[in-house]
């Protein structure tokens, strides 16, 4: 009989790989525990609900990530002057160290990330945001620094913008660096990947603010009324 840790570390598993293949929404209880080769009853003993148990899932990999991002902006924000690079490039080592942790980890990961918003999952965005609110500060305290003529509306947008490169670029770390070497030869790593990734977020990020367009409406013409 398998103990309280194996079967807890089975549901884990089968949750991960579901939430990532089918959404949360899509991915019920009875099919993670089919998956698991455990009952309905293991499930609600080790994380008493669905949401629970999507949070640990994500936690696995947030336990890792969080505190080395912490680390390394720490080390930055000492400096006096930084780039917005530099910003990014504190994400570079905390990344790799997933796919350490688990095959394909930044992958998994961001897809994980990436269904909590396509799912509408606010519960484990308010999670993320109250958990790892004080490594969220110092990654905006670190852009703000970089580039303090940005305002706190163009940091929210343009942080959300570059998370959404983050995600689809990360989740399919492993189909573009496949598409990469048939393309043009080259065999790309997840390292590469990053290497391009970063200089062009930190660019986006950084643009002027007057590059933006207005959010102000603009005129209806009167023959589209």
């Amino acid at each position: 009989m398998a103990g309280k840790g194996e079967t807890k570390g089975k549901i884990l598993d089968a949750a991960e790989q579901l939430f990532a293949e089918h959404g949360f929404k899509e991915t019920s209880l009875r099919t993670i525990t089919s998956k698991a080769g455990v009952n309905l009853a293991s499930v609600n003993y080790h994380f008493g609900d669905k949401k629970s148990l999507v949070r640990a899932v994500l936690a696995r990999y947030l336990e890792q990530f969080m505190p080395q991002l912490e680390q390394e902006l720490k080390l930055l924000l000492v400096k006096d002057d930084i780039s917005m690079e530099e910003v990014f490039a504190c994400t570079k080592r905390p990344l790799l160290g997933l796919d350490t942790f688990r095959r394909h980890g930044a992958s998994t990961f961001m897809q994980l990330i990436g269904r909590g918003y396509t799912d509408v999952q606010g519960h484990l965005r308010w999670f993320i945001t109250t958990r790892y609110d004080s490594v969220l500060t110092l990654f905006t305290q670190a852009v703000i620094k970089a580039n303090p003529s940005l305002k706190p509306e163009h940091v929210f947008w343009r942080l959300h913008f570059t998370l959404g490169a983050v995600i689809f670029t990360m989740a399919s770390n492993v189909a573009l660096s496949e598409i990469a070497e048939n393309d043009f030869g080259n065999n790309v790593t997840t390292e590469d990947i990053l290497d391009r990734l970063i200089p062009y977020l930190a660019a986006g990020v950084d643009a002027p603010a007057n590059q933006e367009l207005s959010l102000v409406p603009r005129d209806i013409p009167r023959s589209a009324v």
